[in-house]
């Protein structure tokens, strides 16, 4: 089976991309920047050049394909819009899909997407669903509310650097998963008819509050977070501002999630996908699993690194 990954440079791209290289598929990658993706080559993926967006650069990458997996999704250091990468190229990638006439066709979306439409990425997403539904391509739909990998940037960093933490008080109970395991499972569904014209969610049993997060981390790295409350109030008062000018809108996108953040239900749910899988969520690596190896890692790093300095220094005054 011949694949072709979208958003291959991506956190969870890169994940599938290795995972379905090793189990024997041959994968062909969309890129826009061959520097940046170059680490695809050297794992055994084709890199083929094509823009979304410019759907006439597209064609050569879809030549003997079987499958496409779509991981992409704008980045917030991006400058184009989430409507132009996330509703218009996507409805361009599904419009080739039919005429080649793909087996399989994998889209990641968000989860609890369709109770907040008036967010862009939201909207985006649920517009790709109802088209990849209404057309007759084999589809299966995977949702998800948030991966471990995003934890380091946004509260392990900050911890060992001794950096503030901004938090609102308000904090809704979300349901990770680790990349690799979401990788695997996207893999494996591709071989199993019976999970076609399906959506599913994909999480970790345990949901999860921001202060749990950071208490994990205070914990593994035996350090004290310093946390910086900031008034919902005023984050929705900047999301109002922000809408009001053509150079903020980007700003704008992306403060438009802190309605999540009120959200009583939980980000989690359960889902009959893993039982076709025959896949337990035992054998899932845990966020307590997860940070406790980042932590013993790094802290073994910067061990090694201060005693190399020290011996420097020594040798200095030598």
């Amino acid at each position: 089976m011949s694949l072709l990954v979208i958003g291959a440079t991506g956190t969870l791209g890169r994940q599938i991309v290795r995972k379905a290289l090793k189990d024997g598929f041959e994968v062909k990658c969309l890129i826009r920047n061959k520097i940046k993706a170059n680490f695809l080559k050297e794992l055994g993926a084709t890199l083929i050049y094509g823009d979304l967006i410019v759907p006439e650069t597209l064609p050569l990458a879809f030549k003997d394909i079987t499958a496409i997996i779509d991981a992409a999704t704008t980045r917030s250091d991006e400058f184009i819009s989430i409507t132009e990468i996330d509703l218009q190229a996507k409805l361009n990638l599904i419009k080739l899909a039919k005429e080649i006439n793909v087996k399989r066709f994998i889209f990641f979306s968000i989860f609890n997407a369709e109770k907040y439409p008036y967010i862009p990425l939201m909207q985006a997403k649920l517009k790709i669903e109802e088209n990849l539904k209404q057309s007759c391509i084999p589809y299966t739909i995977f949702r998800i509310a948030g991966f471990y990998q995003a934890f380091i940037n946004q509260y392990a960093i900050p911890i060992l650097d001794k950096q503030p933490i901004w938090i609102t008080t308000e904090s809704t109970l979300i349901s990770y998963i680790d990349t690799q395991d979401a990788a695997a499972i996207c893999i494996k569904s591709l071989l199993i008819r019976d999970i076609e014209k399906e959506t599913f969610f994909l999480s970790d049993s345990k949901a999860l509050r921001s202060k749990d997060i950071i208490n994990l981390c205070e914990k593994f790295s035996g350090q004290k977070a310093k946390l910086n409350f900031i008034p919902i109030n005023l984050l929705k008062f900047i999301l109002q501002f922000t809408a009001l000018f053509e150079w903020s809108f980007k700003i704008n996108e992306r403060l438009s999630f802190i309605e999540t953040l009120e959200e009583t239900q939980f980000f989690s749910a359960s889902s009959k996908l893993y039982d076709k899988l025959i896949i337990e969520k035992s054998n899932f690596i845990t966020v307590e699993n997860y940070l406790q190896e980042y932590f013993e890692k790094i802290l073994s790093t910067l061990k090694d690194l201060k005693y190399e300095q020290s011996f420097r220094q020594r040798n200095l005054k030598i």
